[in-house]
């Protein structure tokens, strides 16, 4: 058991091969047009908006189609159904998503250039953490709007939850939501540091 433990601490304290380091390399440009790509796209289509009515989750905005026109029509419909109004200013998670992601990008840079086996493992535990803790406040948040609903509204309809990925029908309208170009860019990033790290680690762990 101590002879595992020792090799794992001199795994974890090595230095990454060049192989590894070009990949985390890579990951850091793969990462950085996150900053300006949206994370996911919700559609809704009726019969009133055969084209769809479209909107964009930026990591520091929520943006509408058609020049924004699309988000003050979305927060239209919303008010009939007494569903709070969508606005960038009630959403904290657009003032520090940017942050965590740029911290990101500046670690593995770091990793890239003197980093080792340890800053690599430590890099892909806090993505996996950021990762899984934005997908659970992007379902909190839909749940909130959808079932926290005005009584004295105009347009009565039963407490829902918006399709976190998926479709479903609300009301009169077909709900399409997905991820878009960001989340792909993200997820990519993460696949290039898990191969990273299991080009070093194999050759790290060898017995001495």
């Amino acid at each position: 058991m101590s002879g595992l433990i020792e090799r794992l601490t001199a795994a974890l304290d090595a230095g990454l091969p060049l192989r590894s380091r070009l990949l985390v390399l890579v990951a850091f440009f793969v990462l950085l047009p996150v900053f300006f790509t949206p994370l996911w796209h919700v559609t809704f289509v009726a019969q009133q908006y055969p084209e769809g009515l479209n909107l964009y989750i930026y990591p520091h905005d929520l943006v509408g189609g058609n020049d924004g026109n699309d988000l003050t029509e979305i927060n239209v419909l919303n008010h009939y159904i007494g569903m709070a109004e969508l606005k960038p200013s009630d959403f904290t998670e657009l003032k520090w998503i940017p942050l965590i992601i740029g911290l990101i990008a500046v670690l593995t840079l770091r990793c890239a250039v003197i980093g080792n086996v340890r800053s690599l493992v430590d890099l892909i535990v806090m993505l996996t953490y950021f990762g899984g803790f934005s997908l659970w406040s992007f379902w909190y948040k839909l749940s909130y709007y959808g079932t926290n609903l005005d009584p004295k509204a105009a347009v009565k309809v039963e407490p829902f939850m918006p399709p976190m990925f998926g479709y479903r029908m609300v009301g009169q309208f077909s709900v399409w939501s997905y991820p878009a170009v960001g989340t792909y860019l993200f997820t990519a990033f993460g696949l290039l540091l898990v191969v990273a790290l299991y080009l070093a680690w194999p050759r790290q762990m060898q017995p001495s």
